[in-house]
């Protein structure tokens, strides 16, 4: 960036922790978004036209019409949150605006949430939570609430990066037989230190698995990976976690399978249509439903924010920021 641009202005468009917002403002002309209510599409093209640098999240849609609109002035967006598919990177390329993410400091908040996901659908906790805040509970029995026992299962992580890696890591410790299916085969040590199968085939790999993690990004190729088809590949036993993106399931698909008892249960923390959540999937007792919060750490979200100031002033400084994402 030009040297002589010594205090550029940064628009954030969500409300970021505290010390962050507070260091923002130490260091560039940052116009915060205290009421923390999202953007509109006009008032992100007016951020574009306006703005040395752009610092949305993972609630603005940075489509092609966004991006065009962007005066030259802009410089930088620097994303807060590692995903980048709420931004079009095609268009991003050809405009030649550098973006960059967060990637790294979320993988242990992200895993921790998966695996409460595949402890409370199993062990049904939130339906015997429900039962006793209403009052329904009438005492212990034999059969009250049976479910399944997670020790000796199998358990299929559909993209094995960090994130997926460290669900391996806590699932193992529950003697959780761990298998997987990713782009590429890990390296021979990591595999042996996960002790993790490898299955070229996703299909082969989910119909022999108790419990499903999803723990891939959304691409094209992902779009709807679970579509009805696969979904019917499953065991009428296993349990879906997805705290990946929602658009990799097909929500309508997965709502009437658990409806209709032909999978077990479902963890969810995100949704293909947030925040709207399909109606369905609210009525059911056998799915877990959270609020998009595998990041919602105190120190996860602390640690982006360190991250997106550490790029904005790299790329102020005239260096490479370190987490710039190359557009395909």
């Amino acid at each position: 960036m030009n040297s002589s641009l010594q205090r550029p202005k940064v628009i954030v468009t969500r409300r970021l922790p505290d010390v962050v917002e507070t260091r923002m403002a130490e260091l560039f002309d940052v116009t915060l978004n205290l009421t923390d209510t999202p953007y509109t599409r006009e008032q992100l093209i007016e951020a574009v036209q306006t703005a040395d640098v752009l610092v949305p999240t993972v609630t603005d849609k940075i489509d092609r019409q966004v991006i065009e609109a962007a005066g030259p002035q802009l410089k930088l967006i620097a994303n807060f949150g590692a995903g980048t598919n709420h931004i079009d990177m095609k268009a991003i390329g050809e405009k030649k605006i550098p973006v960059t993410n967060t990637p790294g400091v979320l993988t242990n908040d992200t895993a921790d949430l998966a695996l409460s996901l595949l402890l409370a659908v199993p062990r049904r906790i939130l339906e015997g939570e429900k039962i006793l805040r209403e009052g329904k509970w009438t005492g212990w029995t034999p059969t009250f609430l049976m479910g399944q026992r997670l020790q000796g299962k199998r358990l299929g992580i559909v993209g094995m990066g960090r994130i997926g890696q460290a669900v391996a890591k806590r699932a193992k410790a529950f003697d959780i037989a761990v298998h997987y299916h990713n782009r590429s085969r890990l390296p021979q040590e990591i595999e042996a230190d996960l002790e993790a199968t490898f299955w070229a085939d996703l299909d082969q790999m989910i119909g022999r698995m108790d419990f499903i993690s999803i723990n891939c990004p959304l691409t094209e190729e992902t779009h709807h990976l679970f579509n009805r088809e696969r979904l019917k590949k499953l065991q009428s036993h296993a349990i879906l976690i997805n705290t990946a993106r929602g658009e990799i399931i097909d929500e309508e698909a997965l709502a009437d399978m658990l409806e209709m008892k032909r999978i077990a249960g479902a963890g969810l923390d995100v949704f293909e249509q947030e925040p709207e959540i399909n109606p369905k999937l609210l009525e059911l007792d056998n799915v877990v439903l959270l609020p998009h919060m595998g990041s919602a750490t105190i120190e996860g979200r602390q640690a982006m924010g360190d991250k997106v100031l550490i790029n904005i002033q790299s790329f102020m400084d005239g260096h490479r920021s370190p987490d710039r994402v190359i557009p395909e």
